[in-house]
């Protein structure tokens, strides 16, 4: 029950889902949510594939339709939480400032030039992926998306778990504050279950699933040896472009799968 509840937590926060229920805040509960972050992800890919699946299979929509739909989707599923952090830490980033001024910059609510930038750069490198491998698709695709937002999703509790804070305050450290590193005990259990899974039902989609996964572990190492260097710790809009940044990698390494690996 109490793991349910912290996996509601993570929906109410994360995504754009009406969460009714008033749920506990207490330290204990958003532990449970830090380690239900893979199974957000999990749920937010399986909804993405099944969306897709629908829209080719059982409308008359072009593909270029189903991709435009399936890119507004996935913002619209999150709510744009994680852009937001996108572009305030691109603001910071390409400041060229210390790490002092890059965490004024992101507190500020204004959005300058180069977060416009970054943020139209992402969203249309996503539209651009998600309409390639649709014109080829094929029905081990819906895998290989269910997969992304659920690494996405472990490599943002990762980080949150194992990188310093850059300052004792916000969203980020009001989660990070409640867990510990051994928290992140459960996550090997997921992916080892995931991966038994792909294998007993998509055997031929490992080495995919695979080269997914190491993507998804390449952009964990580099964001967590970075954020100290550039930001001098994690925050919330860390996190947050984070999750962005390691998506787009992952979208991008699903179109190159089906150009080299798939075909």
């Amino acid at each position: 029950m109490q793991f349910l509840k912290g996996l509601l937590i993570t929906i109410q926060f994360f995504t754009a889902i009406p969460i009714r229920s008033e749920l506990p805040m207490d330290q204990h509960h958003l532990r449970k949510a830090v380690q239900a972050f893979p199974l957000l992800g999990l749920l937010q890919g399986v909804f993405y594939s099944l969306f897709l699946y629908l829209l080719l299979e059982f409308t008359p929509f072009t593909h270029l339709a189903a991709a435009f739909l399936l890119w507004l989707a996935v913002i619209l599923f999150t709510g744009g939480i994680h852009l937001d952090g996108w572009m305030d830490a691109s603001d910071a980033f390409f400041s060229y400032q210390g790490r002092e001024k890059r965490l004024e910059i992101m507190k500020d609510p204004r959005i300058g030039a180069f977060g416009v930038l970054s943020l139209i750069i992402l969203l249309s490198c996503r539209f651009f992926f998600i309409f390639e491998f649709t014109e080829i698709i094929r029905l081990d695709t819906y895998v290989l998306i269910t997969a992304i937002p659920f690494f996405s999703k472990s490599v943002m509790g990762g980080l949150l778990l194992t990188v310093k804070p850059a300052k004792k305050e916000g969203l980020g450290y009001w989660f990070q504050s409640s867990a510990s590193p051994a928290s992140l005990w459960i996550y090997p259990i997921y992916l080892l279950a995931f991966f038994l899974l792909v294998g007993y039902f998509f055997r031929n989609q490992l080495l995919p699933i695979g080269i997914l996964f190491t993507a998804a572990a390449v952009c964990f190492i580099f964001c967590r040896k970075k954020t100290d260097a550039w930001f001098g710790g994690i925050t919330g809009d860390v996190i947050g472009a984070s999750v962005e940044g390691t998506e787009l990698i992952l979208w991008l390494t699903v179109w190159l799968l089906h150009y080299f690996v798939l075909a």
